[in-house]
């Protein structure tokens, strides 16, 4: 009986209602009847023809063979957080260590590239996947979140639209990811812009709710109105919270160390938040979904980057992809994999053939895909359809 109550836990999160925490039917929903999730929290069957690619991969795993992947530790969530907190104190030692000198440069970029590491650690959270506890998981969030100027219980809200609506109308990342590949230049002059914090408004807005328009529809997404009302409160909440702490920090900073004080507080946290973490994260969107040519599932809308076999991609991978987020078409099929299974997650469906013909590729061939010369408007659009 115990072992049957198990497998239907385990066959409910392979369903889209993916990011159901244990004993729940939908994002952060307790108590509801089984199979019925919240309108507003669930994650919806891909439909899309023919999205029965999509249907066929996520069968490839029985319920027994999928519950061992959905399985959460936190001892690893912790050594996961405890690994960034190393790289954060290392880059935040070496830009006080250098200060004054044009080597700080260099210890700004290496926080950057920490921060982007506790923005994932949030996107786990945000999936009910960082802690086992759901209160914790939750609190633990949003401190992460809250750090880095991110409302992580927004962040749920948009993100669950980008998994439900991938590539489509209500996909509220395509502003970023869609249309590659728009030429070298296109993206070499974005990325410029996000060096010098040009966009890093556009990032913080996505990320209370309010992403950047769609070129290709001309449409402003607005995620909340399409939540229920438990995630919108705790949505609105939470964005209070941020701004909150991120109008008092620079006060404590100013009050603990006076004048020197904030500027070491600007330059090692706020500085590498505006300038050397908004490239990655553009970077790594368009890496995960950008220059595909079929549209109509996960296995070919999204993904997944190699980190291994080649120095190139270890090193690429180290600065785009921590906490095994290179796995993205894995994770569009099942969010509900912590990160790290993901892994194992990979080799299971490469096993089944599942993965045969799907985007996983060296990091140098994606940016190969995504710096390519711009499509005609006819191509671009055949390929689109």
């Amino acid at each position: 009986m115990q072992q049957d109550s198990t497998l239907s836990k385990a066959a409910s999160l392979a369903s889209p209602v993916a990011d159901v925490p244990t004993g729940a039917t939908a994002m952060g929903t307790e108590g509801a009847a089984p199979g019925s999730p919240v309108r507003g929290e669930e994650f919806r069957d891909d439909l899309r023809a023919p999205g029965a690619l999509n249907a066929q991969a996520r069968k490839a795993l029985s319920a027994q063979e999928l519950l061992p992947f959905t399985q959460l530790s936190d001892l690893r969530s912790l050594l996961a957080m405890s690994q960034t907190g190393v790289l954060l104190a290392i880059a935040g030692a070496l830009i006080v260590g250098l200060w004054g000198s044009p080597w700080m440069l260099a210890g700004i970029a290496l926080m950057g590239i920490a921060q982007h590491s506790l923005f994932i650690l949030s996107h786990e959270a945000a999936h009910y996947r960082l802690l086992s506890h759901r209160g914790a998981n939750d609190v633990l969030g949003r401190l992460i979140g809250m750090s880095s100027g991110v409302s992580m219980c927004t962040y749920r809200v948009t993100h669950r639209l980008h998994h439900n609506n991938l590539y489509g109308s209500e996909d509220p990342d395509t502003a970023i990811h869609g249309g590659y590949p728009r030429g070298k230049a296109y993206l070499l002059r974005k990325l410029a812009q996000d060096v010098v914090g040009w966009n890093a408004w556009k990032t913080y807005a996505y990320f209370f709710g309010a992403p950047a328009i769609n070129e290709d529809t001309q449409r402003a997404i607005r995620p909340l109105d399409d939540t229920s009302p438990q995630l919108r409160k705790a949505a609105r909440q939470d964005r209070y919270l941020v701004v909150g702490a991120h109008i008092a920090l620079p006060f404590a900073a100013y009050a603990l160390g006076g004048w020197h004080g904030l500027s070491v507080y600007l330059v090692v946290w706020i500085v590498p938040l505006m300038t050397a973490l908004q490239p990655i994260l553009r970077l790594r969107a368009v890496c995960e979904h950008g220059a595909v040519n079929d549209l109509s599932s996960p296995l070919t809308a999204a993904r997944s980057n190699r980190t291994f076999g080649n120095w190139p991609n270890r090193l690429l991978g180290t600065i785009l992809f921590p906490h095994h987020v290179n796995y993205h078409l894995e994770h569009h099929l099942y969010p509900a994999v912590p990160h790290y299974h993901l892994p194992a997650l990979h080799r299971a469906l490469q096993a089944r053939g599942v993965l045969d013909g799907a985007e996983v590729r060296d990091i140098p061939d994606t940016l190969n895909m995504i710096f390519a010369p711009r499509k005609s408007k006819a191509a671009a659009g055949a390929a689109h359809v």
